[in-house]
């Protein structure tokens, strides 16, 4: 298959954000990028004016695709555009592009280079990785999730929730197929730490990356969700590991 990427981008009510995003990526792909690209916006049930700019951009540029997902979490997001996925690697990345967008390149050019690469995970604490303007109560949890996965799962990465990933379609397939139902943030990290344990080519890119402080997640909320998957998945591997003996 000819290598192409699709750049999935999870919504929920980014009216400040998304025409920005979009057009930002935009430039870059049209300037940077020489393989075939598609831009997936997936909204997760906005009730702001989220629809009608991601319609808008659809009409803009015919690389774009607005989807209503009719479900809230990113969890759910990130497998619909899986799903509809035609190009040969696949990923997604926050809309306000905390992640410096010249690491898309770096990872299309990862890809063309290492054809058994088939999983680039993007970190905020690698020690190369160069993070901004983080509220030192974010960081503490962020770097506590980490811990706790780092502990109880023996997770190999030293970021699962970057907001910056992208893999071989047929990977991501085989992925999704393994993984539960978890709507939210946590299926992300599911993502990953099934990847781990299927022994899938990953490479932990260390990135530059910008707090933004008009994010939309809920912050306690999230991390009360990490802890009911993350006690989940733990019961679940070992079923897993006893039906295997």
């Amino acid at each position: 298959m000819e290598l192409s990427i699709n750049l999935l981008f999870p919504v929920l009510n980014e009216r400040l954000r998304l025409e920005s995003g979009i057009e930002r990526t935009m430039a870059y792909l049209k300037e940077h990028v020489k393989i075939p690209y598609r831009l997936t916006i997936l909204d997760n049930g906005s009730e702001d004016e989220t629809p009608q700019i991601g319609q808008a951009l659809e009409e803009k540029y015919p690389e774009v695709t607005y989807v209503r997902v009719g479900e809230r979490g990113v969890g759910v997001a990130f497998r619909k555009g899986i799903a509809l996925n035609e190009c040969a690697l696949v990923g997604y990345m926050d809309i306000d592009l905390s992640t410096d967008i010249k690491y898309l390149g770096r990872t299309i050019e990862l890809f063309e280079r290492r054809p058994e690469l088939e999983y680039v995970n993007g970190s905020r604490f690698s020690r190369e990785s160069d993070t901004r303007g983080r509220k030192w109560y974010r960081k503490i949890t962020s770097m506590g999730l980490v811990f706790l996965l780092k502990m109880i799962f023996h997770m190999k990465a030293t970021d699962a929730v970057c907001g910056f990933t992208f893999l071989r379609k047929e990977t991501a397939e085989r992925l999704v197929e393994a993984c539960g139902d978890d709507n939210g943030w946590f299926y992300t990290i599911e993502f990953l730490l099934r990847a781990e344990r299927m022994g899938v080519v990953i490479y932990d890119m260390p990135v530059e990356w910008q707090e933004d402080y008009n994010t939309t997640v809920k912050m306690w909320k999230t991390i009360k969700n990490y802890l009911v998957q993350m006690y989940r998945l733990r019961k679940a591997f070992r079923a897993e590991e006893k039906a295997r003996q």
